[in-house]
C-alpha cells in the first residue's frame, strides 16, 4: 500500500502544472496613456471587468469596432470596461492618435476608453501585455489585431480570445457575464 501511495504521489508532480500565476502585480497596478494625451490609471478599473483589445484601422477585423461598441453599451452599467489598444505592431494602424480616433468615431462612433498607439508585443510591448504573458502564458501574446485580453474584478488575467472570436460571440459573452 505504501509503494502504490509513493507511486501515485510521483506521478502527480509529473502532472502538475507548472503555469501558476504568481501576481507579484495586478492589472491595477499600471497606467497607459489615452488617446487624447491624459494618463489611464487603472486603479479606476478596480472592481470592474476589462476586456482589452489591441485595435487597428487597416485590419480585416476592423469591423469588430461595432460589436465592441455593443459591448460596451450593454454592460458598462454592470461594471465592464472595454479597452481599446490601438497598435501598429502588425503594421495596420494609422500613424497618430488623432486619426485613430477620428476614424473610430466617424465610422463607428465609438465612445469607449482608446490608450494612444501602444505596441503590443515585444520586448518593446506595453508593460500590460508582458504582465498578461508573464501571468497568463503565451495565449495572452496578441498573435494579430482584435486579440482579447479579459480581466477579472481581482485585476487578473480571466481568459484571452483570439482575434477570429467576435466580442459579442457567444463565448465572450458568457466569460463576461460569469464574472460581472
Amino acid at each position: 500500500m505504501k509503494k502504490i501511495i509513493f507511486l501515485l504521489t510521483i506521478v502527480m508532480f509529473f502532472f502538475k502544472t507548472s503555469a501558476i500565476a504568481n501576481y507579484e502585480k495586478k492589472f491595477y497596478d499600471f497606467t497607459i496613456e489615452s488617446i487624447t494625451g491624459e494618463i489611464i490609471n487603472f486603479k479606476d478599473y478596480k472592481n470592474k471587468v476589462i476586456l482589452v483589445v489591441n485595435t487597428a484601422s487597416y485590419c480585416g477585423f476592423t469591423k469588430q469596432y461595432d460589436e465592441l461598441q455593443e459591448l460596451w453599451d450593454l454592460y458598462k452599467d454592470k461594471g465592464l470596461i472595454v479597452l481599446g489598444v490601438p497598435s501598429n505592431s502588425f503594421n495596420q494602424e494609422k500613424k497618430n492618435d488623432a486619426d485613430v480616433k477620428e476614424f473610430c468615431e466617424v465610422n463607428f462612433n465609438i465612445n469607449f476608453p482608446l490608450t494612444t498607439l501602444t505596441k503590443v508585443k515585444g520586448k518593446d510591448g506595453h508593460e500590460i501585455f508582458k504582465w498578461a504573458k508573464k501571468n497568463h502564458g503565451k495565449s495572452a501574446v496578441p498573435k494579430w489585431n482584435f486579440h482579447k485580453i479579459l480581466i477579472n474584478k481581482e485585476g487578473k488575467v480571466e481568459d484571452t480570445f483570439a482575434s477570429m472570436t467576435k466580442p459579442m460571440s457567444k463565448k465572450i459573452i458568457k466569460a463576461i457575464e460569469n464574472i460581472l
